[in-house]
């Protein structure tokens, strides 16, 4: 299972990474959210995948420590994941107005072909 979590993670942040270098702004957002996915699942596994653990100890189990799960990667990526939502929504405003005025959806503001023709 960690295996195919590693592989999904890793398959996560490349794509992410080759849409994020892609001169498109829609593609730079959805390689921004690919990587904030990549993120969280990469904190959520550093607390163990362990299944049907209590997240808190109570005084019994204290002696066996890998008996539970770790409550800490959790709540990050809770917060991660608003944190990106956030950040998606305002990238898109931020999109959606510069091709509103630029007439493009290109990073530059305009098309390599224009640039070249007013030359």
């Amino acid at each position: 299972m960690e295996l195919m979590v590693a592989i999904f993670v890793g398959v996560l942040t490349g794509t992410g990474i080759y849409l994020t270098l892609r001169a498109r702004t829609f593609d730079l957002v959805l390689g921004l959210t690919l990587l904030s996915y990549a993120v969280n699942l990469l904190i959520f596994v550093m607390g163990r995948l362990t299944v049907g653990r209590p997240p808190i100890l109570d005084g019994s189990h204290a002696s066996t420590l890998a008996n539970y799960a770790d409550p800490l990667p959790q709540a990050l990526v809770l917060t991660a994941i608003v944190i990106s939502f956030a950040m998606t929504a305002l990238l898109l405003v931020i999109a959606l107005v510069t091709r509103a005025e630029t007439g493009s959806d290109h990073v530059d503001g305009e098309e390599p072909q224009a640039r070249e023709e007013r030359r």
